[in-house]
C-alpha cells in the first residue's frame, strides 16, 4: 500500500533495515526514530529522521509531537514494561502497531512440526523468549480489552550481509581459512530455517496497513531449512574452503563452558525447527517468490567481509574456548 505512514522504532538493525529500505521501495512515507543512524547499514535519502531514546517517554513525546501513523513498528522492545509503554504512547494515534517477537517463543523442543502459529509458546531453557511470551500475552490483553491494533510478528534467524549465521561470527571463519577445527553443536543434523533479511522485508512490508492482519500473529521465515553441518559447509566454500574441519560437540557441554552460548542453543538452535508460511502467504502472496538461497547469501556475507576488513574481529575468549572444545570432542585416531 502506497502512501502509507509508517513509524519504524530502531530501524537500522539486520532485519528493520531491509524493512525501511522495501517501505520506502514500496511508496510508503517513513519515519525513522532513535537514537542516530548506523553507519553499517545506511538508510534510503527518503526516510525522515527523529532522534530518541525510545526507552524514554519524555523524549519520545518531545520527538513526535502530535504525529499520528497508519502503523507503528517497534524492532528494540524486549520486556513487558517496554511493550506497555508502547500500548500508552499509541493508543488512539496509530491504526496498527506492530511487535517483533520470536520464533524461539513457540514450544522448544517443538512437539509437532512444520511450526504453525496456534502452535503453544513455552520455552523453558531461554529468558529472551520467556520475555517475548510476556510481551505477547500483554498485547493479546491489550486487543481483546481495549482494542489496541496490534499485529504479532515472529521473525526466526533472520540475517543479512553483515551477519555470520552462527555464534562465534568471524572468528569460526578465520578459524576455517587457518584449517583449525570449528565448533558445530549437536552431531549437526538438525535441521535449521534460515532467511534472508530482505526476503524477510517483503512479507513484513505486505502486512502494513492490512486490516485482516490485526488481532494475528504471523511468522516470517525462509521456506529452506538445512542442516547445520551444510549451513558451515556453505560459509567455508563462500570463503574458499573445501573441506572445513567440523567437530561435534554436545549442546549441553557448550552450555557448560559457556551459559549464554547454551542458552541459545538449548533454547533455540539445538533443535530443529521447519514452519509453515501459509499464513503469511495468504495475506502477503508475493512472499516467498525469488527467495535468496543460503548459499548466495553465504558469499554476500564473505564477500562483504573480505571487503571491509575491519569488521574480521576475532574474539580471543571465543577462540580459546574452541581450541579446548575442539580438542576435548574430536575424534580420536588410533
Amino acid at each position: 500500500m502506497s502512501n502509507l505512514k509508517v513509524l519504524f522504532i530502531g530501524g537500522s538493525g539486520v532485519i528493520s533495515t531491509s524493512c525501511v529500505h522495501e517501505a520506502v521501495r514500496r511508496g510508503m512515507d517513513v519515519t525513522v526514530l532513535n537514537r542516530g543512524e548506523s553507519a553499517l547499514r545506511p538508510l534510503p535519502e527518503e526516510v525522515r529522521h527523529l532522534t530518541a531514546d525510545s526507552n524514554d517517554p519524555e523524549q519520545m513525546r518531545a520527538a513526535l509531537g502530535d504525529a499520528e501513523f497508519d502503523a507503528v513498528v517497534n524492532w528494540v522492545n524486549f520486556v513487558p514494561e517496554q511493550v506497555q509503554r508502547d500500548v500508552d504512547l499509541f493508543s488512539g494515534r496509530t491504526g496498527q502497531y506492530l511487535f517483533i517477537s520470536s520464533a524461539s517463543a513457540y514450544q522448544t523442543p517443538p512437539t509437532h512440526m512444520p511450526v504453525v502459529e496456534s502452535n503453544p509458546l513455552k520455552n523453558p531453557y531461554w529468558q529472551y523468549s520467556r520475555d517475548k511470551i510476556a510481551c505477547e500475552e500483554l498485547l493479546v490483553r491489550a486487543w481483546r480489552e481495549d482494542d489496541f491494533p496490534m499485529t504479532i510478528v515472529r521473525p526466526s534467524h533472520t540475517y543479512d550481509h553483515t551477519l555470520i549465521p552462527f555464534d562465534g561470527g568471524w572468528t569460526v571463519v578465520e578459524r576455517m581459512r587457518a584449517g583449525k577445527p570449528v565448533v558445530v553443536h549437536g552431531d549437526g543434523t538438525s535441521l535449521w530455517t534460515i532467511t534472508h533479511s530482505r526476503d524477510f522485508a517483503v512479507g513484513f512490508t505486505g502486512l502494513l496497513g492490512k486490516e485482516a492482519a490485526l488481532g494475528e500473529p504471523f511468522h516470517i521465515t525462509g521456506d529452506e531449512a538445512p542442516t547445520w553441518n551444510r549451513i558451515f559447509r556453505d560459509v567455508a566454500a563462500a570463503a574458499g574452503v573445501d573441506e572445513p574441519n567440523l567437530v561435534h560437540v554436545p549442546s549441553e557441554a557448550i552450555a557448560a563452558s559457556d551459559p549464554d552460548w547454551g542458552a541459545g542453543l538449548l533454547g533455540d538452535k539445538a533443535h530443529t525447527m521447519v514452519f509453515d508460511n501459509s499464513k503469511i502467504k495468504s495475506l502477503v502472496p508475493e512472499f516467498g517468490q525469488g527467495a535468496t538461497p543460503f548459499k548466495q547469501g553465504a558469499r554476500e556475507i564473505v564477500a562483504w567481509y573480505d571487503d571491509h576488513p575491519e569488521r574480521k574481529t576475532v574474539d580471543a575468549d571465543n577462540d580459546a574456548l574452541m581450541d579446548r572444545l575442539t580438542e576435548a570432542y574430536a575424534p580420536r585416531t588410533v
